[in-house]
């Protein structure tokens, strides 16, 4: 799938790969509370007893697949940058890595016990969010986890990527987290759990963490 806005999103990743591995490097040690939703989210997906495979899905630079692994998981990194891919699969080699849309995954129907979507829904634009909330429902096993983490707003498009300082602009979207939860809840999901984390002086920004389960088929 291509049009001129995912070329855009695509190639600025990959030019921010490099920065991303960089600057991203280690982060999650010092976020205890995106520890403790990965944590709940490994534990649910686990004891679901579905398996232990679950996608990365906006995977970037593969930073969190060696947490998941630690904690039982077979996590599979998707990502739409090449860029991204070739440095996920550089620094974690003992992982899968492919170059995939959200829009169209490369990945087969039921195939995962749970997916993992940390701030990568953030940049679906309006007429693409049906579709990309429907794969997420197609490829989770029923009874399986999708958990998310963005910042909210008031889903406006707003330009991203200048602060890297390396020339390159994409579009993002920050949604309500009410619409958020209502997109997840109509792809076919409950919400198991949602968090907030405040913004302080050192981030001033919100963010939101929402825990839902892949409803099973009548």
């Amino acid at each position: 799938m291509t049009d001129a806005k995912t070329d855009e999103l695509r190639s600025a990743h990959d030019v921010l790969a490099e920065w991303y591995a960089e600057n991203l490097d280690g982060v999650l040690d010092r976020m205890p509370i995106e520890r403790s939703v990965l944590n709940l989210f490994s534990e649910l997906t686990l004891s679901a007893g579905l398996g232990d495979a679950v996608a990365d899905i906006g995977c970037g630079t593969g930073r969190l697949a060696p947490y998941l692994a630690a904690r039982g998981l077979s996590p599979h990194g998707v990502d739409l940058s090449p860029g991204m891919v070739d440095i996920a699969r550089r620094d974690y080699p003992d992982f899968p890595f492919d170059v995939g849309d959200l829009r169209a995954l490369p990945l087969d129907d039921a195939s995962v016990a749970g997916a993992v979507c940390w701030y990568s829904l953030i940049f679906l634009a309006p007429d693409d969010r049906d579709a990309a909330f429907a794969e997420l429902a197609r490829v989770v096993k029923p009874g399986g986890y999708l958990v998310t983490a963005f910042k909210p707003g008031d889903g406006q498009l707003r330009r991203g990527g200048k602060l890297a300082g390396l020339g390159v602009e994409y579009d993002g979207y920050w949604l309500p987290a009410e619409e958020m939860e209502a997109r997840i809840t109509a792809a076919g999901f409950v919400t198991a759990y949602r968090g907030v984390r405040p913004g302080d002086e050192d981030d001033p920004h919100t963010y939101v963490y929402l825990l839902a389960r892949r409803l099973r088929l009548a």
